[in-house]
């Protein structure tokens, strides 16, 4: 099966680009890409395991050659996917430069750091033998999971762009400890020198006091002393909900940002809105949801109540009508004949792979081809083909209908 995906129009690439496709391009649900990133997440989460139970001793005197050949496996396997990637990089950058920039700058990026962090630390404590360290390294592949992880990178995303506010809100906390520490130290230091006998001394407790932590090993005895401890619990819970906010707020921008994107580059795979400006595009996308549905899933049976229009963005399904059985894949859509008839399904739909969808309900369907009469046509001019060619809804249904709407 060919790395590229069918219906790009590329010409068969060559070795080095058809394994930079297969490593750094977003997979479909169904192609080897998909396959390949389940692959490294299984070897991630059975190194960071086997590294968790080695610490234990009496796992490890039981099983500690399996653990030691599991670390070795997860090496070789994440050593030599750094190895490709910093191979494949070459020529594919936006800043098409030489070869040898193009690698380096894989290499001391972000994630080629996280990449090569995964394998090598490990490799060297391997030969040195100490297995205590080993342990302690376990959660270094870990973070390789960033790279697969949408939520991880929005997070990240989230905090990268919020950094200056994320600065400025330590920046205050600093001021904060220093001022409730100065005090305190101004006012206890005579009291109890062994405690509180240095500005050092009295940040410890300033810092746990407004961490909302309090462990308790240090606390003013005076009276002044104790009322600078409640300013100071008081103001822990604006440090505690500054940065929290900002975060979050980040967070959830970041989410619909890349829910957009997603969304829009799912609408852009469909030809029938391919001539619509971006004003319309995103008219749709308010309208529309994506759904998910694995192989082998039915979607809508044959004489279910007809609810929704379905476009798919990756993947096919198979339509079992009356007379034939008729499969669409990437780009087409369905379910449009009986909204427009207003009548039931006429067919089963089933998944034949894992396939992406967006969702058009049915007020929001007739809303839209009201308001768009370009629109309207395709869908009108596409249903009328496939009644005429595919009989894709039943002869007895639309009898049905016809006489549903002379009774009334």
């Amino acid at each position: 099966m060919g790395l590229v995906p069918k219906g790009r129009g590329l010409r068969d690439p060559d070795l080095r680009d058809r394994l930079y496709e297969l490593l750094e391009h977003d997979p479909l649900a169904y192609s080897a890409g998909s396959r390949f990133i389940q692959i490294i997440i299984g070897v991630i989460v059975l190194d960071v395991l086997a590294m968790i139970l080695a610490s234990v001793p009496e796992l490890d005197a039981q099983f500690g050659v399996l653990f030691s050949a599991i670390t070795i496996l997860c090496v070789i396997v994440f050593t030599l996917e750094y190895a490709a990637r910093l191979w494949t990089v070459a020529g594919h950058t936006p800043r098409k430069g030489s070869a040898l920039a193009d690698r380096l700058g894989y290499a001391f990026s972000a994630l080629g750091i996280v990449d090569l962090m995964a394998f090598l630390p490990a490799a060297i404590v391997l030969v040195m033998g100490r297995h205590a360290t080993l342990a302690a390294l376990g959660v270094l592949p870990f973070f390789k999971l960033i790279r697969y992880s949408p939520a991880m990178r929005s997070l990240l995303a989230a905090v990268h762009a919020e950094r200056r506010a994320l600065i400025g809100c330590l920046v205050i906390l600093a001021g904060a400890v220093l001022t409730f520490a100065s005090l305190l130290y101004a006012i206890e230091h005579d009291v109890q020198p062994n405690k509180l006998g240095t500005i050092p001394d009295a940040m410890w407790w300033a810092i746990v006091t407004l961490g909302t932590v309090g462990y308790g090993d240090v606390v003013p005895v005076t009276a002044l002393g104790k009322i600078i401890s409640v300013f100071t619990i008081i103001s822990g819970f604006a440090m505690i909900a500054l940065p929290v906010a900002i975060i979050s707020t980040a967070f959830a921008d970041e989410v619909r940002r890349r829910d957009f994107v997603v969304t829009w580059g799912m609408l852009a795979r469909v030809p029938l809105f391919s001539h619509l400006s971006a004003a319309e595009i995103a008219d749709i996308m308010r309208l529309l949801r994506a759904r998910t549905i694995e192989q082998g899933e039915v979607l809508v049976r044959r004489g279910d109540a007809a609810s929704s229009m379905y476009f798919i963005t990756a993947g096919e399904v198979e339509i079992a009508l009356p007379s034939q059985h008729v499969r669409l894949g990437d780009g087409t859509f369905f379910g449009e004949i009986a909204l427009l008839h207003k009548t039931k399904r006429s067919g089963t739909v089933t998944a034949t792979r894992k396939t992406r969808l967006l969702v058009l309900d049915v007020q929001d369907f007739h809303a839209l081809i009201a308001r768009m009469p370009t629109l309207a046509a395709h869908v009108h001019e596409t249903a009328r083909a496939r009644l005429e060619e595919t009989g894709d809804l039943a002869a007895a249904e639309l009898a049905q209908v016809e006489r549903e709407g002379t009774d009334r």
